[in-house]
């Protein structure tokens, strides 16, 4: 099972939820492994505090002229959907931070005047965390292509019985780059109205990649009722509720686990686990069934 965590806002609770879970499951005796896609902010070693056991560069490919070749027709800068190609006075000027690496200008040269140089924009590193194989990424300041760092996250994806992503925020690209090929997304959102038009935009990035979800409300008895209106008008299933305990912010800003802090919230991840595994099974019966009636 590939679960990724994700939200339509940051702040919502998603990394304390993918550690707490990933611990629980941890206990249980599960093989678990934890991903933090968050790759310009991860923060899920804080809690972990796993041993780092390696680190890696990540590279993309970028253009690289080769003069003599160039006649200057500006072929490129015209196919460069991100401007960072230009030609002035027969001269190609590349802006390497605004290059994501599409091969385009490669591809329409006339001339075959380009190749392609890798170029670092961060890191990942792997360890273990008690039980957990864990592997995380650092995008470098300034750097644009976040996804190409998630995806070296995802490549340290193992064959561990339990995959649990913690994805950026949001709805945009590094998001669908880390959960589009997840079995399972929780979407993590609060009982706001900031909370519930992110978790609108959350569940339309769901549908629209067509993957099973579910949703989690942290400090679920502030604000009002109208996120669990919306669940139910939209028939999605609540998997998880976290109250408004001070106990918890304190033991987040300690940097300890919530299920370590306060034993009692550890039945609370098993029943959210338990949800997912029986929703997802009922998901993918459903979606049998359909195709099967459908084929007939």
């Amino acid at each position: 099972m590939k679960l990724a965590i994700a939200s339509g806002k940051g702040g919502t609770g998603k990394t304390t939820i993918a550690t707490n879970l990933a611990l629980t499951l941890d206990d249980k005796g599960m093989e678990v492994q934890l991903l933090d896609c968050d790759v310009e902010e991860p923060n899920c070693h804080i809690f972990l505090k796993p041993k780092i056991e390696s680190t890696a560069p990540v590279t993309v490919l970028i253009p690289k002229v080769i003069e003599e070749k160039c006649t200057g027709c500006g072929v490129c800068a015209e196919v460069c959907e991100y401007s960072a190609i230009a030609v002035i006075k027969g001269k190609v000027l590349i802006f390497p931070e605004l290059c994501h690496g599409c091969g385009a200008c490669k591809l329409f040269c006339p001339e075959n005047a380009f190749i392609e140089v890798p170029r670092e924009v961060g890191i990942i590193e792997e360890g273990k965390a008690s039980g957990i194989s864990f592997t995380h990424g650092f995008l470098n300041i300034g750097e644009l292509m976040s996804p190409a760092v998630i995806d070296e996250v995802k490549k340290a994806a193992g064959d561990k019985e339990i995959v649990i992503l913690d994805s950026p925020p949001g709805t945009s690209c590094p998001v669908i780059a880390a959960v589009k090929d997840a079995d399972f997304v929780l979407l993590v959102t609060e009982p706001t109205p900031f909370g519930l038009n992110d978790l609108e935009l959350a569940v339309g990035m769901a549908r629209e990649l067509k993957l099973p979800f579910a949703v989690a409300i942290n400090r679920s008895d502030v604000g009002n009722e109208d996120v669990k209106e919306y669940c139910r008008r939209e028939k999605i299933e609540i998997v998880l509720e976290i109250p408004n305990d001070r106990r918890i912010a304190e033991a987040y800003s300690r940097g300890e686990m919530v299920i370590h802090a306060l034993p009692e919230y550890q039945k609370t991840f098993e029943t959210c686990w338990e949800k997912i595994i029986d929703l997802h099974q009922n998901m993918m019966q459903a979606e049998q069934q359909e195709k099967t009636a459908t084929e007939s």
